[in-house]
C-alpha cells in the first residue's frame, strides 16, 4: 500500500462517498485495518482496543494490540507488506519516533483531502510469555507514521479529522507468541455530557466515551474504505475485544452502559481500576461494534452529597424561616412609608387606634345641658373615667385616641407617595358632675414620623 500504484483510484470514490454519506453522524471512535495488497487472505487476531481513562483532561491514551494470522494453507513468506489502520480521530505525535512520512502526506493530498497533523507513533512489540522487567516491550524504530486529515468544501462543509497509520512489516506481526502494541494519545474519544451547573457542582461533569471497530460511517474514512474494501482484514477466530480502563475506581460513577452485553468487573492487575469490555462478534463482518460509556468522576466532598444536601436544606429551612421574615418586614416597612393606597376624597386619610373623637360630636357637648346618657350615645362607651376622692357625684371621662396621617406629595388615584407622616395623639377630658357634663377639654399633639409604626 506505500507504493502508489496500490492506491490510485480513490480520487474516482471520494464525490460518490461523500454523497452517500452526506446524511450520516460524524463516526465514533473505530478502527479498519487495511492490507496492502487484496485479497491477501490475513486476518486479525488476537485484537485488544484499550483506551486508558483518568479524571484528567486531555489527550485518551489508546493501545491497539494485535497479531495477524496467516491462512493455514499458505506460508508466510511472500505475504511481507506493510498494515494500515484508519482511525477516525485526531492523535497526537511521539517527536522521539522521527520526523513525518512525506509519501504518507503526499498520499493523502493527492486524493483531495487537507493535511492537518502527521508524525510518528509508538509501536512496538509484546511477549505474552515473558513480561514486565523480565521482557520489557521490543519497540520498532522509527514507530508507525501517521497523518490526521479532513475533507474541506461540499455541501456538508468541513468534514471530521481521521488518521491513517501505516504499520511497518515485522516479522513479530505474524508471530503468535508476540502482540504488537500501537499506542496513540487521541483526540476527541470522550465528549462532554450537557449538564446544568447545579448537576456539575454536586455530582460532578459528565462525559461520554464511545469506541467501535468497524464503523466506517464517518465521512473522511469512507472514501479511503470505499475504494480498499478488498483489503480490509477481518477477524480472526481469536479473541477480540474493546476495553475502557477506569482509573481511580473509588471515585467513579457509571451512569449508563451500552450495549447490555457490555461488561464491568474491577481489574484483576491494576489497583483501584474498573474495567469495562465488549467482546467482538466475528459473525458481524464490516457491521459497527459500539462501546458506549456515560461516566463522570466525583470529589471526597460530592461523595458526601447525599448526606450533606439534606442537612443543608434541613440548615437552611430552619434559617430561612426568621431571615425572610425579617427581610419581608423592612421590605414592608420601607414601602409603607413611602406608599399609601386609600381613598383620595378621604377628609381625614391614615390610621386611627384608640379613641379619635369626631370634632362635630365634641362640637354637641354643651355642660349644664349634656347628660352623662348623650356623651355616651355621643362619643361611645370607650372612655376611661376618673373619680376624685372626696366628690363621690363628680367623674372625668377621659379619651385617648391615635391618628397616623400621612402628606402625600404624587397621587394616582387611590395609590399616593408619601413625604412624611404626622402622629396626632387626641385627648378629650369631659368632667361629669352628677348627671350633668360641667366642662369639656380637648388636646391634640402632632409628632413628625418618617415612616408609620406598625
Amino acid at each position: 500500500m506505500s507504493d502508489a500504484r496500490v492506491i490510485r483510484p480513490l480520487a474516482r470514490t471520494a464525490l460518490l462517498a461523500t454523497l452517500l454519506l452526506g446524511g450520516l453522524p460524524a463516526g465514533s471512535a473505530a478502527q479498519v485495518f487495511l492490507a496492502s495488497r487484496p485479497n491477501s487472505g490475513l486476518t486479525v487476531g488476537p485484537l485488544f482496543v484499550r483506551a486508558s481513562v483518568t479524571p484528567e483532561e486531555g489527550p485518551l491514551t489508546v493501545d491497539v494490540l494485535w497479531s495477524l494470522v496467516v491462512p493455514p494453507n499458505r506460508s508466510a513468506v511472500g505475504l511481507e507488506q506493510d498494515v494500515f489502520l484508519l482511525w477516525p480521530s485526531t492523535v497526537v505525535p511521539d517527536p522521539q519516533q522521527g520526523s513525518p512520512d512525506q509519501t504518507l502526506t503526499r498520499y493523502v493530498e493527492e486524493r483531495g483531502f487537507t493535511v492537518i497533523e502527521d508524525g510518528r507513533l509508538e509501536l512496538f512489540a509484546q511477549s505474552l510469555y515473558q513480561m514486565g522487567a523480565e521482557r520489557p516491550p521490543d519497540p520498532v524504530a522509527g514507530g508507525a507514521p501517521f497523518v490526521t486529515f479532513v475533507r474541506q468544501g461540499g455541501a456538508l462543509g468541513i468534514t471530521p479529522p481521521a488518521t491513517l497509520v501505516r504499520v511497518p512489516w515485522t516479522p513479530k506481526l505474524v508471530n503468535r507468541v508476540w502482540l504488537m502494541n500501537l499506542r496513540m494519545r487521541t483526540k476527541g474519544l470522550v465528549k462532554p455530557k450537557p449538564r446544568t451547573w447545579v448537576d456539575e457542582v454536586f455530582w460532578g461533569a459528565r462525559q461520554r466515551l464511545v469506541l467501535s471497530f468497524n464503523d466506517v460511517n464517518q465521512r473522511a474514512i469512507f472514501p479511503m474504505y470505499f475504494e480498499h474494501r478488498d483489503r480490509v482484514l477481518r477477524l480472526a477466530d481469536e479473541p477480540a475485544q474493546l476495553l475502557a480502563n477506569f482509573a481511580k475506581a473509588d471515585h467513579l460513577k457509571i451512569d449508563e452502559l451500552s450495549p447490555q452485553s457490555a461488561r464491568r468487573q474491577l481489574s484483576e492487575t491494576l489497583d483501584n481500576t474498573d474495567v469495562v469490555s465488549l467482546f467482538l462478534d466475528r459473525s458481524e463482518g464490516i457491521s459497527p461494534q459500539v462501546l458506549s460509556v456515560q461516566y463522570g468522576y466525583f470529589s471526597d466532598l460530592q461523595s458526601w452529597a447525599p448526606v450533606l444536601i439534606p442537612i443543608v436544606f434541613f440548615a437552611l429551612g430552619n434559617l430561612a424561616g426568621p431571615l425572610a421574615r425579617a427581610l419581608l418586614s423592612r421590605v414592608g416597612r420601607a414601602v409603607a412609608a413611602r406608599v399609601h393606597v386609600g381613598r383620595p376624597d378621604a377628609a381625614r386619610p391614615g390610621r386611627t387606634s384608640g379613641s379619635v373623637l369626631d370634632p362635630a360630636a365634641l362640637a354637641r357637648l354643651k355642660p349644664g345641658e349634656t347628660t352623662y346618657a348623650d356623651v355616651l350615645a355621643l362619643c361611645g362607651p370607650g372612655a376611661e373615667e376618673q373619680e376624685q376622692l372626696g366628690a363621690s357625684d363628680r367623674r372625668l371621662l377621659v379619651y385617648r385616641g391615635q391618628r397616623v396621617v400621612p402628606q402625600r406629595r404624587w397621587t394616582f388615584g387611590w395609590i399616593a407617595t408619601v413625604d412624611h407622616w404626622d402622629q396626632e395623639n387626641h385627648e378629650v377630658q369631659i368632667t361629669v358632675e352628677g348627671n350633668t357634663v360641667r366642662d369639656v377639654q380637648a388636646r391634640v399633639s402632632r409628632t413628625r414620623l418618617t415612616h408609620p409604626e406598625p
